[in-house]
């Protein structure tokens, strides 16, 4: 399945990627792209697809634990 590509958004000294939801087939790919934009905390902002733990071991922190994807309202 084709991934539409991340986007970087910049906002005076803090920058935000925008990306798709992977899943642990995909993680290993994902995981590549955010350390190459250099990411060092990731936040999640709907329900969990995939296992955080081979993401921290990258370096990377996870945050958030939404149970649905209403976590805004």
């Amino acid at each position: 399945m084709n991934r539409p590509a991340p986007v970087e958004i910049s906002y005076e000294n803090m920058r935000f990627l925008i990306t798709h939801n992977p899943t642990n087939a995909t993680l290993n790919k994902f995981t590549e792209e955010l350390k190459k934009y250099g990411v060092t905390t990731l936040v999640r902002v709907c329900d969990a697809t995939y296992d955080k733990a081979p993401v921290e071991k990258e370096g990377i922190h996870v945050l958030g634990t939404c149970t649905s994807c209403t976590c805004f309202d």
